[in-house]
């Protein structure tokens, strides 16, 4: 039975989350949802995970499963809000820890930062199994860009969150705390490895030179077409071009709050005193380590 894939798109953020189901069980999966931020106003919002719940509903399907491919930097997710409106199982990979230990000590949270995962429901290790009905899939480990990044494969296809976007974009950074140009490359060859008829599914795309959306494409297009790793490139090519590249990156615009919220899988943190919510900014010193 094969799966069904609907795309969504977060214009504001850039982000791509998928609704995977099963069409003979009706379970389903929403991976990577994003929950709406004015980091202006410090307002969050549901306009756009609502709709995705819509959409659920209005095709009766069950949700199974809320997958992240890792606790992005550039987007708040709205697991919780999924959770809350529909049931399902949280999961992430078990690389977490790691992030939440490193940003853990980044924020100063101190104990009110658990570092064991246990705000997520499932931690998936490299080579488990995950189902959708009758159809099984499976989890492998794709850090580098974090040390946190799962790629999830089922029936033919791969959603990789970050590990890489479209042909014509290349890969993600690498120069976050707990980055690897050179296991990114490693992971991106786990990935070419499955087969030239694999579908890739990106997380994001920024439509480069104003270009329509784009969100998927396969191995074979990836090996012959990816600007920054082809069929040809070498670990030390790719090495030098990914550093070089990361070098003159800034920070991304929504990182201070999407990392405070996505290491506690979208929990948010505890009302202060006069029943509000605080997240901290650290100064001068992202990027400057």
């Amino acid at each position: 039975m094969t799966i069904n894939v609907q795309h969504f798109y977060h214009e504001d953020t850039g982000t791509l989350t998928y609704v995977i189901h099963e069409p003979s069980s009706a379970e389903a999966a929403v991976i990577d949802p994003v929950l709406d931020f004015d980091y202006a106003a410090g307002r969050t919002d549901t306009t756009s995970i609502d709709a995705i719940v819509a959409y659920l509903r209005q095709n009766r399907l069950t949700l199974k499963w809320v997958l992240e491919t890792h606790a992005h930097a550039d987007h708040l997710t709205a697991a919780q809000h999924l959770k809350k409106q529909l049931g399902g199982t949280i999961a992430i990979g078990r690389g977490i820890t790691q992030v939440q230990s490193t940003f853990c000590e980044v924020f100063n949270l101190g104990e009110e930062q658990d570092v064991t995962g246990r705000d997520f429901d499932h931690l998936f290790a490299e080579g488990e199994h995950f189902s959708l009905g009758s159809v099984e899939g499976q989890i492998l480990a794709t850090p580098g860009h974090t040390n946190d990044s799962i790629s999830y494969v089922i029936d033919g296809n791969a959603f990789v969150g970050d590990t890489l976007f479209m042909p014509d974009a290349g890969t993600a950074r690498c120069d976050f705390p707990g980055g690897s140009a050179s296991l990114l490359y490693q992971s991106i060859q786990k990935l070419y490895a499955l087969g030239d008829e694999i579908k890739i599914w990106a997380c994001h795309d920024y439509k480069p030179e104003g270009r329509e959306l784009r969100y998927m494409a396969t191995v074979a297009e990836h090996k012959a077409n990816n600007i920054h790793v082809n069929a040809d490139t070498s670990e030390a090519a790719f090495v030098e071009k990914r550093e070089a590249r990361d070098a003159t990156l800034a920070m991304p615009r929504l990182i201070v709050p999407s990392i405070q919220v996505n290491i506690r899988a979208g929990l948010l943190p505890e009302p202060e005193s006069n029943g509000v919510r605080y997240l901290k900014v650290p100064l001068n010193h992202l990027g400057c380590t």
